[in-house]
């Protein structure tokens, strides 16, 4: 007799939403991009950049929006619902054996896989950015603290750079420049983002402004907990937020290098982190309030003038 198959390992413990189906084990799986599902819509549309412009031709939206969906289904694998760090540690090593079969080929029938699996076959993506977008969350189940700057940076090599270089190489320009210039945005990116979001991780137990950061600003862990921020935690916040904005800057230059329709993908994705900062500073910094979130209008703006200026200020 045949065994089963074994599921996909996109089904996760969660409260479902529009556009998902039920398994035998109550989980649900997250959207496919290539359906107007709701779920990994809606969290495209709350991300910091905009993760495939409006003004892009369809091949390419479609092409990213399968990018977003497997990166964002791995991070709720590796962070949403009740799981054990063990448990979550399995289903991500289903998802590289699911993977690996889409590198071996074999088309998947799950829809985000099939749209994932045409993007890899259709822009010819290498297999290492996904598999470190799978490491860091592997990572993120046993180390929930950063001793220095350098090594949270090490920690974005493997969270956040990867989507960059699979974003390069989604319009073919891939060089070994833009690819360095690509991991100082994303690095900067993903910096921001720990910075928005420093009271959800702490209640989840995971700190990742650096311990030295901390030291050095007289920051506790328990004044991350507070309901508002304190002076020295806006300091500290700040302090990383300007390093962050200088990675960015740096990073920028990516813009002019580029021409056409990669141009405006990764000018979205500047122009969106860029906003963010701005965002962060007019809160004072006190992100315990609640996370301060990057106005459209001003990334707009911020866009008009990448596309203008190719990455200067």
């Amino acid at each position: 007799m045949t065994p089963p198959a074994e599921q996909p390992a996109w089904e996760i413990g969660d409260t479902p939403d529009p556009g998902t189906r039920p398994t035998e084990t109550g989980t649900r799986r997250v959207g496919s991009p290539g359906e107007d599902h709701g779920g990994i819509r809606a969290k495209a549309r709350h991300e910091n950049f905009p993760v495939a412009l409006r003004l892009l031709p369809r091949e390419y939206r479609r092409h990213l929006m399968a990018l977003y969906a497997f990166a964002r289904m791995v991070d709720d694998v590796g962070d949403e619902g009740e799981a054990e760090p063990g448990e979550r540690i399995r289903l991500l090593d289903r998802i590289e054996r699911d993977l690996d079969r889409i590198y071996t080929g074999v088309f998947p029938a799950d829809p985000l896989y099939a749209d994932l699996a045409q993007t890899i076959r259709a822009r010819a993506l290498p297999r290492e950015p996904f598999a470190r977008l799978i490491e860091a969350n592997r990572q993120d189940q046993t180390v929930r603290r950063y001793r220095t700057f350098a090594d949270l940076v090490g920690y974005c090599t493997l969270s956040a750079d990867p989507v960059g270089r699979l974003v390069l190489h989604v319009f073919d320009a891939a060089t070994p420049r833009r690819l360095e210039l690509s991991d100082q945005v994303c690095t900067a990116l993903q910096i921001l983002e720990h910075c928005q979001d420093v009271a959800e991780d702490a209640e989840a137990g995971r700190i990742y402004l650096p311990q030295e950061d901390l030291e050095r600003f007289g920051v506790a862990e328990e004044d991350l907990r507070a309901p508002t921020a304190n002076r020295a935690v806006r300091a500290l916040v700040g302090f990383e937020v300007q390093r962050a904005v200088a990675l960015l800057d740096t990073g920028a230059e990516l813009v002019g290098t580029l021409r056409g329709v990669a141009r405006f993908a990764v000018a979205g994705y500047v122009a969106g982190g860029r906003a963010t900062a701005v965002a962060l500073a007019g809160s004072g910094f006190d992100v315990l309030a609640g996370p301060p979130r990057p106005a459209r209008a001003r990334t707009a703006a911020e866009l008009a003038a990448l596309l203008v200026s190719g990455g200067a200020r």
